[in-house]
């Protein structure tokens, strides 16, 4: 198969990029970064560790991410989060597809796992994540979502075995900032697509998505980790729905 190109979409992410870019360097023929403004040496860090980088402005997540799959070379991309790390493991399943010659499949969904609290989250459905990461852009685009985004492909999806490690929040208080981010943008998407919830949704949302992530998906073999997510996982699911009824009563 053709060389795999890596991408990154960023902003100010200079306390973690580095972590990220040292587990894409064994396997990829080069790293393609757009950058939405950084206010600090993330986009230096990037120029001195040899990506390619590219500054645009921030239209939303799926959006930024097709931007930056267009600018890459290769066929086979491999799309990162700067919070995101390869194994070591997966660093030698993906080199090893690298030098592979025709694939079976169009594109590979990869294992995920959580560090959330210095600990890796087992279950809190979290547990047993994967996404669809690497894929051969004539068969697969990102959607243009704002929020939650993702991979569609008119092609075959095949599974790696090797896991990606997710550091997504640096502590509670990152962890509550980025839920502001989400929920807000969420809001926005639901209110563009006419979605409309009653205020005795709020009152059910938060106990019955808490009930579910603690009890049914297992947050409560993660222990305080896993209470600490499921509460906060609850808040971000009761948020996005209170913030959607508020913009729809100030319209």
């Amino acid at each position: 198969m053709p060389p795999i190109s890596a991408v990154i979409i960023t902003k100010n992410e200079e306390d973690k990029i580095r972590r990220c870019l040292d587990s894409l360097k064994s396997f990829t023929a080069e790293i393609v970064v757009v950058d939405s403004g950084s206010e600090d040496r993330t986009a230096e860090i990037c120029l001195e560790s040899g990506c390619r980088v590219f500054r645009r402005v921030f239209d939303g997540y799926g959006s930024q991410k097709q931007f930056a799959v267009d600018q890459a070379v290769n066929e086979w991309v491999l799309s990162m989060d700067a919070d995101e790390v390869l194994t070591p493991e997966l660093q030698k399943e993906m080199a090893g597809i690298a030098a592979a010659g025709e694939l079976p499949f169009d594109a590979y969904g990869i294992p995920f796992s959580l560090v959330y609290m210095g600990r890796i989250l087992k279950h809190s459905g979290v547990g047993h994540e994967t996404h669809l990461r690497l894929f051969s852009r004539n068969k697969g685009r990102f959607t243009n979502s704002p929020v939650h985004e993702g991979i569609v492909t008119s092609g075959t999806s095949g599974k790696l075995k090797n896991r990606i490690l997710h550091y997504s929040y640096r502590d509670i208080t990152h962890h509550i900032e980025k839920i502001n981010i989400y929920t807000s943008q969420a809001a926005e998407g639901f209110m563009k697509k006419g979605k409309r919830y009653s205020h005795f949704a709020i009152a059910c949302k938060f106990p019955v998505s808490f009930l579910t992530f603690y009890l049914i998906k297992g947050g409560i073999l993660d222990g305080y980790p896993g209470f600490i997510w499921s509460f906060l996982a609850a808040f971000y699911a009761t948020v996005k729905i209170a913030k959607t009824i508020e913009l729809r009563e100030l319209t």
